[in-house]
Parts: structure tokens; sequence; C-alpha cells
């Protein structure tokens, strides 16, 4: 099956319009990011996405709460690498998550998930809206996000109920920076979602919220009680005030131990957002029987040591179990982010390429590479991605084909297939799936 085809439309004529105005950065770092193409997927694909994607996310749920109920916080410092800050948050046990996206990859040989995000993930509207619109009004398949948008609207409502019904019936405010066209196209469709379902929502600069020590959150002098925010934890807990030096990262963190103050996606996504947990839940699915000494009960089931053995990967943090047996394996950095800090290594131990994504000059670039450098690391079995060409301005591009799933609410939502280089970094190209039955 030819996997990606071009549509009878030039990128210029695609992205005219309501398009144009809902993805302004269709073109990204000088080039083409939105391509006039769709992606296929089988029938079969689809299905198993859609199955296991919602097994994989109940996976990381159930290894969430054993972290939370039974780990230490020196465990979740030294191996999920989660600053002190971050963990009284952390560990308040919300029953509803927000939005994630699993990143998978598809082959004739299986499918794989490599890594999950449920923090801060974006891509949101490109699948929600113009996957769909796309693949609708271009050609005669379906779409492979057609339901994405429900998804967020169900999930949404029950965190948000929970929410109200633990006292937080204020304001809510959906935050990024202004200046980020791409994270703001992303908040503003999360802000349309919340609004749809009844909610005051409105849109807040990430850069003008103020904090009230032991307060509150506030914005313009309105109280808010829900922040969604898309900034990572992992930088927001250290950031301070450039004028008076208030530690704001801190300061909010605070402000949710307190009450104050209700995050999505929650503060516990920060646990399950650091790479080092691909380790813990490979730890825990190798050592399934021992967790009946804490638990009374081994913590996963047949189906659910059946669903890890399929679809994850081995996954650890040291890599001798890879390197004595001569197997190809994968290094990422702890708070790697669009591929940066990830290293591919061969049979023999050797590095044969890394990511440090695009960088404006040399200075941004060292910073970068410094930055991801000094993290602690996950060593992952690696699994050949599927290559495969589209059609760019610049003429044919061959590159490899990474799958996100969107698990929303702990429900598939849709996919958003994008496809760049052996490690899959932010000049990567995105098309809309469909499914080809």
């Amino acid at each position: 099956m030819q996997r990606v085809i071009p549509l009878s439309v030039a990128h210029e004529e695609l992205f005219q319009g309501e398009l144009a105005l809902r993805i302004p950065y269709h073109r990204m770092y000088g080039k083409q990011y939105c391509l006039p193409s769709v992606a296929l997927y089988s029938a079969a694909e689809y299905g198993e996405l859609r199955t296991a994607s919602v097994q994989v996310d109940r996976i990381y749920w159930k290894a969430l709460r054993f972290a939370q109920q039974h780990l230490p916080d020196s465990f979740l410092i030294k191996r999920l690498g989660v600053h002190p800050s971050l963990l009284p948050a952390a560990r308040f046990e919300t029953p509803y998550h927000g939005i994630s996206r699993q990143d998978w990859i598809v082959t004739e040989h299986g499918i794989k998930c490599i890594e999950n995000n449920t923090d801060t993930p974006t891509g949101i509207p490109e699948t929600a809206f113009l996957g769909n619109a796309v693949v609708s009004r271009y050609t005669g398949l379906r779409s492979a996000s057609e339901g994405m948008r429900e998804a967020m609207k169900n999930a949404f409502a029950e965190l948000i109920g929970h929410y109200r019904n633990n006292g937080y019936t204020g304001t809510i405010a959906c935050a990024c920076y202004d200046w980020h066209i791409e994270d703001k196209c992303n908040t503003e469709y999360i802000m349309e979602v919340i609004q749809e379902l009844g909610f005051r929502a409105i849109f807040v600069p990430l850069e003008t919220l103020e904090i009230v020590e032991g307060d509150g959150l506030y914005a313009g002098g309105e109280r808010i009680d829900i922040l969604y925010r898309l900034y990572p934890l992992e930088y927001l807990i250290h950031d301070a005030d450039a004028d008076t030096g208030l530690p704001v990262g801190e300061a909010l963190m605070e402000l949710v131990e307190l009450g104050k103050l209700a995050l999505i996606n929650p503060a516990q996504s920060v646990l399950t957002q650091s790479k080092g947990f691909m380790a813990l839940i490979w730890a825990l699915f190798e050592r399934n029987e021992l967790s009946s000494d804490v638990l009374g009960h081994p913590l996963f089931d047949g189906a659910e040591l059946k669903a890890v053995q399929t679809y994850l990967l081995p996954t650890y943090y040291e890599n001798t179990v890879f390197t004595r047996q001569n197997i190809p394996y994968v290094a990422k950095s702890y708070w790697g982010r669009e591929g940066k800090g990830t290293t591919l290594f061969g049979e023999d131990g050797a590095a044969e390429s890394e990511e440090w994504g695009h960088q404006e000059g040399e200075e941004e670039a060292a910073e970068t590479k410094q930055y991801y450098t000094r993290q602690p690391k996950i060593y992952q079995q690696r699994f050949t991605m599927e290559e495969t060409g589209v059609h760019t301005e610049n003429g044919l591009y061959r590159g490899f084909l990474l799958t996100g799933a969107y698990v929303i609410g702990g429900r598939f939502a849709g996919l958003l297939p994008r496809i760049g280089g052996k490690i899959t970094g932010d000049m990567a190209y995105y098309c809309p799936a469909a499914i080809r039955d």
C-alpha cells in the first residue's frame, strides 16, 4: 500500500480562508510543515491503533497510581528526574486527565509505542480540524480523527466537572506565550472546546499572569481557578520573575498544593511525561509478581502483560542489556521534546545519528545541546521505522513515518502522521490521516 498520497491541489490553494486562519503555521522554519497529501492507514492498522493506544493508556494509568502511592520521593527525583518542588502536586490523584499523545511506529511487522506525551501535547488543530477538513473535502476516504473534538469535549467535561465539584468554580484561563503562534492556536482551539461546553474560559498570555503567594493566580485582577497551560512543568518549575526574583514556578505549584488552583493537564502528568517513566513501566512488567508484596495482587493482569510485551519496547535506565547482546538501541533525554536529545546506536554500540532540532544560530544550538546533554537518559530497544516518500515543493522527500495517537480522557481520539528523519524532529512534515477500507 502506498502510504502517502498527494492531493490534486497546491499548497497555497489549499491553505486559504478558514484553513489558513486555523493553521497559520502551515509553513514553519522557512519550509512546508503541512503537506497537501494524506497518509493512508488500512482498516486493520487503524483498528489496532485504536485498541492498542487505549490499552497503553491504561497501563500508564496503573503505573502512575503505583508511583504516586508507593514510590518514595527519592525514586521520583532520581529515576524520573522530577524536580522536588513538583512532587507534592504530582502526588495528587486526579481521576481524569486531559490530552495525551502517544508516538507509534507502524510497520508491516507490527506496531510499537515508543513514547507518550502526557503534559503538553500539541498538533491538536491539525488533527481535530485540518485533518478532517482536508480528508472530507479532497478525498473519498474516511478521516482517522473524526471523533477527536467530541473526545475532547467529553474529557474536559469530566475533568472540569471534577474540579467544579471540589470547589474550583471560578474562571478558567487558557494560557501560553502569546508570541508562539503554534502554541497560541493550540491553546485557543482548546479554549473553544471548553467554551462550547458552556464554561467561561478566557485566553491569557502566559507572561501576564500574576501570582499572589499563598492566595491565588490572577489575570488582569480576575482570579483564576482552573488553568490550562501549554507550557511544560519541567520548564515552569525553574522560572523566576525577572523584576522581583519571585520563583514563579514554585509559587504556582504551591497554589496547587494549597487547593487554590487546578491545572489542565493535572500536575500528575509530569510523572508520566518523564521518559524515565517508560523504564519504570518495563521494570514493573519484568517484576510484576513482586508487586503482590505491596498491593496484595499483581499490578498488571494477563491482558495488560500481553499488551506491554506486544506494544512497548524494552526500556532501561542503563544500556548494558543492549551492548552485551549487540542489540541496536536509542538513548533519550528524560525531558526530550521534538526528538531533541535523542541518539540512535547500532549493533556495535556506535552512535549513528542524533537530533537537536532547528536552531537559530550557534549560540542557541549550543544552549540546546547543553540543556539536553546534561539530563539523565533512558535506553530503549530500537524498532525500525517505515520509510516513505512525500511530495514537497522542493521535490520528493524520503523520510520515516511516525504516527501520533491521541488518547483523551482514556478514549482514542485521532492520528497525527509526521514524516521526518530517523529521529522525528521539529522539521518533520505533517499530513492528515485517512483510512483505506
